[in-house]
């Protein structure tokens, strides 16, 4: 293991490394060379996604629903080790801007002794209680196929913890290419594993699970060798000294706890969804939400990448108390957002007829194709605005006001989308197409309100403190 330096040490520049400097330069240029690697990242993790349905799609739509059912229980398990490394890597960042390595580097080895105590308590649980889960989420018919993907997925859950929280702590330092070389090496032996699993080897829908349990175990290897083996990174560790300190565990749950729950609540969304949707149609309709779905975290796929940057540079900015960057840092990000967002959704307007045959060409999928191409075409309205709300949950989360973002996620996921989708559906009875006209609608007005309040936040910080006071020593 590596060991932490002594107390009081201070890094001159010149000690530091790359990720270090592109935090110290230009906001702007440190959005765009941390972003850019983790846009690749990230849409390179979503195409697997659909490259994972296309193959799942060829065992027919009962396979895609049960995978429907299972998404947003292995959502959850992503939302608690990304929040967790969100708030770990956030307090990180914050540290290291104040210039204090020691408190960084402490904060590693809390975050790492949390994920291993918060991997014990929820993937274990999921494993063992599987069946009554999938039961109450109202799988019906494809109960089987779901236990059969899902018990393998949560299995490896431990895998799935490390990767988010350790993949967090190596953007917190700026080191945002080998937490991308890490992604996209995972997402491509993913991609490879998936036909030989389901098919070649015959293990169908557990095939799948199998593929992406033995990806992360690669990923989390090579991760694991850069930060406890190489000694390379900025941030070290030293567990061997090891002891609780609340106020550290404090801080890292002050953004990531909300945080967690922030994407929590994603995931419950995905399950009220999936209700209504039964509601109003069937399990055919959770296929197409599933499909649908993983097209829609395709296209903002981009903007994710983004907010890990603005998160990084926001915490950093906001540790060396230069407030005046913060506004520049998300302004600059949201148009770059907006810009390629507006690209993406034009792109998936057209294509939409073309996108939705390839996830039905098996002959027990094809009857839901064109609802698929209908999700599509409305779907998209969205995109440009997902700027404006996920950017500015991202600074908050950089800047500690983890709540903030917490707050503003529930109202757009868990009130305004189910009630639009349940406005359109029941009151206006428009059925199913009443569904994806409320996500519209709700994630819009979310992201709007969001952009709003995060723009006040920065206006009164600026207000409070109008000169950069400078803690560079």
């Amino acid at each position: 293991m590596n060991k932490s330096p002594d107390a009081g040490e201070n890094y001159k520049i010149s000690h530091m490394t790359s990720g270090m400097k592109t935090l110290m330069g230009d906001p702007k240029k440190a959005i765009l060379k941390l972003g850019m690697p983790m846009m690749l990242a990230m849409s390179v993790q979503t195409i697997y996604n659909l490259v994972d349905t296309f193959w799942v799609s060829g065992l027919g739509a009962d396979a895609l629903a049960a995978i429907g059912f299972v998404f947003p229980f292995f959502m959850a398990m992503i939302a608690l080790s990304t929040g967790l490394g969100l708030g770990g890597g956030s307090a990180i960042s914050r540290k290291l801007g104040a210039r204090d390595k020691k408190a960084a580097d402490n904060v590693a080895v809390h975050s790492m002794v949390l994920m291993l105590l918060l991997t014990f308590l929820v993937s274990v649980p999921l494993f063992i209680f599987a069946k009554p889960i999938f039961i109450a989420a109202g799988a019906g018919k494809t109960v089987s196929l779901s236990m059969d993907y899902g018990r393998i997925v949560f299995g490896g859950g431990i895998l799935i913890f490390f990767t988010n929280v350790a993949s967090a702590i190596l953007r917190s330092e700026g080191d945002a290419k080998r937490a991308m070389y890490a992604m996209v090496l995972g997402a491509v032996l993913n991609i490879i594993l998936d036909p030989l699993f389901i098919y070649t080897f015959g293990l169908g829908i557990r095939g799948a699970a199998w593929a992406t349990v033995l990806s992360l175990a690669i990923t989390a290897a090579m991760i694991f060798s850069w930060l406890f083996l190489n000694n390379d990174t900025y941030v070290s560790f030293n567990f061997y000294d090891f002891t609780p300190d609340t106020g550290i565990i404090k801080e890292i749950f002050k953004v990531g706890l909300p945080s967690a729950i922030q994407q929590l609540s994603m995931a419950f969304t995905m399950i009220i969804m999936n209700l209504v949707i039964i509601a109003v149609n069937n399990t055919d309709g959770v296929a197409v939400y599933a499909v649908g779905w993983r097209v829609v975290m395709i296209a903002i796929a981009p903007l994710i990448g983004i907010g890990t940057a603005v998160m990084t540079v926001s915490g950093f900015a906001y540790g060396e108390r230069s407030y005046k960057k913060l506004t520049l840092v998300l302004i600059y990000a949201i148009k770059v957002g907006i810009i390629l967002e507006t690209c993406i959704a034009i792109f998936t307007f057209l294509l939409a007829p073309y996108i939705a045959a390839v996830f039905t060409q098996a002959e027990s999928a094809s009857h839901i194709m064109e609802d698929l191409t209908n999700f599509l075409k409305i779907a998209f309205l969205f995109y440009p605005t997902t700027a404006l709300g996920l950017l500015s949950s991202s600074l908050f989360q950089g800047t500690g006001k983890g709540t903030s973002s917490l707050i503003a996620t529930i109202f757009r996921s868990l009130i305004l989308t189910p009630f639009f989708a349940f406005l359109f559906s029941y009151y206006f009875k428009m059925g199913l197409t009443g569904v994806w006209w409320g996500l519209v609608f709700g994630n819009v007005l979310g992201s709007l309100l969001t952009f709003g309040w995060v723009y006040l936040y920065l206006y009164k910080l600026q207000e409070r403190f109008p000169q950069k006071i400078s803690v560079i020593r």
